[in-house]
Parts: structure tokens; sequence; C-alpha cells
């Protein structure tokens, strides 16, 4: 595979495993340096060794996306190691569904600091390098459900949806410093989430997927790299459905 990246540095929020971590994988193996970040730095470590062959360097660092202390301690390391950002992206995130009228306010505001002003903080922190430098890719993981809704899902739901507002609200702020800012909202990705699923979830889910089958990491994955390449240098403030035909 070329090595279109290379000498160029990417964020990565909820790199510990998952969409996070396929995403990774699939810049790694284009030549690009990485900064893995998760509240669980020493399963970033795991997966940043497991990248070594591809003959980049990484940095994994803790990271509570919903702590801006935490994060600017986190961007100001990964500065100071690689001396810029050029890609920034947002995917850590996090569920905690339920029936609004049984929603406890704690996992309300907990999925809303994570999913929503998680990408406020990684946003606001890492732009200022970009903005400096007049250059550079932002692409924010939001979901289907932040286009469609769905049942039990209203604190994720709002998050996602949020994340669309924000991501075409800073594209137009932006443009004018070279800076394009996306987002991709996946639909059913398969992922330990979905593994854990009761018998015959999984095939419930599928019967709402217009391709009949569950996505992979790999699927979002592609759609981040595209986003992030000079392919798509003249797009930005735009949204890209990886689900399988769900919303159209």
């Amino acid at each position: 595979m070329s090595r279109v990246f290379e000498e160029r540095v990417a964020l990565i929020t909820g790199a510990s495993q998952g969409i996070g971590e396929s995403i990774a994988q699939r810049l790694a193996s284009e030549g690009c340096n990485l900064i893995l970040a998760s509240r669980r730095q020493e399963v970033c470590e795991e997966v940043g060794s497991r990248l070594a062959g591809e003959g980049i360097e990484t940095l994994s660092v803790g990271m509570d996306v919903g702590s801006l202390d935490s994060v600017v301690a986190s961007v100001d390391e990964a500065l100071e190691c690689f001396g810029h950002i050029d890609f920034l992206v947002n995917n850590a995130g996090i569920a905690r569904d339920n029936l609004l009228v049984r929603m406890d306010p704690a996992d309300w505001d907990s999925v809303l600091r994570t999913d929503l002003t998680g990408v406020y903080n990684c946003t606001k922190t890492v732009l200022r390098s970009m903005l400096r430098r007049r250059i550079g890719r932002v692409v924010t993981i939001s979901s289907v459900v932040g286009l469609l809704g769905n049942s039990g899902q209203t604190a994720y739901g709002a998050a996602k949806a949020g994340v669309l507002g924000f991501t075409k609200s800073l594209a137009r702020e932006i443009a004018s410093r070279n800076i394009t800012v996306n987002a991709v909202a996946p639909g059913y990705i398969s992922t330990e989430m979905t593994a854990g699923l009761p018998e015959g979830a999984t095939e419930k889910l599928q019967q709402k997927i217009p391709l009949g089958r569950l996505g992979a990491g790999a699927d979002v994955a592609g759609a981040v790299r595209f986003l992030l390449s000079e392919d798509a240098a003249y797009i930005t403030g735009q949204v890209l459905s990886v689900d399988g035909g769900m919303y159209m």
C-alpha cells in the first residue's frame, strides 16, 4: 500500500479498540505517525506495539476527552514529541442506553460530556496548532443515530446530532485557513460491543440494513482515510454515512 501519509501526524481518540483501532491500522499502513489516545493508555501502547512493523512512530497518551485539562496535557505532550498535528480524528464515545423516563441524569451528563464536549475539548485544543500552520483535517465520528434517531438512545442521539451541527459550523469558521472539517456517520458496525449481543440480535439488526450485513471497522477507517487525504481537499462541512444504506 502506498505511503501517502508519510511524515503526517494524526491524533486519534478512543484508539484502544474497535473503530479507533481500525482507523489507526489503516493510517499506519499508509505511513502516518500516530498519537493514540484513550483513558486506557496501556491498551493504546499495545496497539502501538502491533503497528511498529509499519515503520511509523507512535505515541500513546492517557486522555479523558471530557476533561479539558487532560486533553491539553496530552496534546502538549504530543506536540513536544512530533512538533505538529496534521489530522485530528475525534472517535472517543460512549453510550448509556435507556428510555428517557428511566434515564439517570448522571448517564445523560456522562454521554454528553464524552461524545459532544469531548469533541469540543479536543478540537479546540488541537486547532490552535493547525491555525498557525494554516493546514489541517478534522474528522469526527458521529453515528446514523444522530441522523435517524433511535428509541432508547436520546442521550447518544443528541450528542451525535450535536456533532453534526458542530462540524458544519466549524467548517464555515475555518475554511479560509485551509482546514477541512467533516464527519463520518457509521451505522451498525461489528465491534466488541456488537459481539456481545444476545443470540438472534445481530440478525434483527441486519434486517434494518439494505445491504443486509453489519459493517466492519475497516469500512469506517476507509471513509476516514479518504476525508484526510488530498482527494478530499475540496470537501468540508460534510457528513459521510457508512451504514449499508440505512440513511438515504
